[in-house]
């Protein structure tokens, strides 16, 4: 499978890198206040695209910290009932008992 990865990654790089070779024209960006930005189109779209990665992964950050301290909150509770069922000498009632015979 590592072997599988590896020669899709190559493909992937010398695809991105063929595509970054062909689109190496200037890009004029205008921005608001008569701001404007030139460079190659590649790495213009190579910014935003991380810009982008970058944004999604913070607007997904919260959602993973909720997550963890539920599951630790989680975890909490299950060694807690863990170590009240072991200190426990009561044993646990039958599900159905049959009386008649």
């Amino acid at each position: 499978m590592k072997f599988v990865s590896t020669i899709v990654g190559i493909i992937l790089f010398v695809l991105f890198f063929g595509f970054a070779l062909k689109n190496t024209q200037e890009v004029d960006l205008h921005f608001f206040l008569n701001y404007e930005l030139r460079g190659p189109l590649v790495l213009m779209l190579l910014a935003f695209f991380i810009a982008g990665a970058a944004l999604g992964i913070l607007a997904v950050t919260p959602t993973v910290f909720r997550h963890r301290r539920l599951s630790s909150q989680h975890q909490n509770t299950i060694e807690a009932l863990q170590s009240v069922a072991r200190t426990s000498t009561v044993q646990p009632q039958p599900d159905s008992v049959n009386t008649r015979q």
